[in-house]
């Protein structure tokens, strides 16, 4: 069985345009045109990836994320026509896993959705037995089934999310530059990852501190990256 990504443009050319490059691909697909589509698609679809528009009807992408971020954590990707830091940013800010801007390229958009799935399927929450956990305070990351505790309560991460706090407490006191953690995570060339990783590492801090802005575990280097506090 194929996987399923809800492809969600309100200008149908570019969401058929899309369908043809996933389907090419192996992968079944359907189509929203709003947010509130989106959203009431995902009630009945199995679904394991979206890629959103931002600028749409009704309710744009960046609200329709927000809403589904509150239900699921399968891997998004917002999808605009425009450049500018205030949409990416935004649109991370959301709960998207990645940005693609409007024109694409057919081959970039299709090795993002592999990354993702990839790495999503790769951190999937079937019932395993635990081999390892990784422990830094209060925090417990399963290695095997995929989860994080804090303060002996369990706490949702997006898959980058997880992928990042992953990376820097597999490695306690390493500083990682924002390239390394980018090529480490997304499985990908680091290009201009600042706004990506920054967005993450805010999202993390805000599930596993006390006080974001003071944090214990999560510091940042000046000048040359983050990394966990031991």
């Amino acid at each position: 069985m194929s996987l399923k990504i809800l492809v969600c443009d309100d200008d149908r050319e570019i969401a058929r345009a899309i369908e043809i490059y996933l389907k090419n691909a192996g992968y079944d697909t359907c189509q929203a045109n709003d947010g509130i589509q989106a959203i009431e698609m995902l009630g009945k679809e199995d679904i394991q990836l979206v890629i959103m528009d931002i600028m749409m009807p009704k309710m744009d992408g960046i609200e329709a994320t927000r809403r589904i971020r509150q239900e699921k954590n399968i891997p998004i990707i917002m999808l605009t026509a425009k450049s500018e830091d205030y949409d990416l940013v935004n649109g991370l800010d959301a709960g998207a896993d990645d940005y693609i801007t409007k024109p694409f390229n057919s081959v970039e958009l299709v090795a993002r959705v592999k990354a993702l799935l990839r790495r999503y399927t790769t951190l999937g929450s079937m019932p395993a037995k635990i081999q390892g956990e990784i422990k830094v305070g209060g925090i417990v990351l399963d290695t095997d089934r995929k989860n994080v505790m804090v303060d002996g309560e369990e706490v949702i991460f997006t898959p980058k999310e997880y992928g990042v706090l992953e990376c820097l407490m597999m490695h306690p006191g390493r500083v990682f530059s924002m390239e390394q953690i980018y090529e480490t995570v997304w499985n990908e060339p680091a290009y201009n990852p600042e706004n990506t990783v920054a967005v993450h590492i805010r999202h993390i801090r805000e599930k596993i501190e006390i006080d974001p802005k003071n944090p214990r575990y999560l510091k940042v280097v000046w000048g040359i990256g983050y990394k966990i506090e031991e």
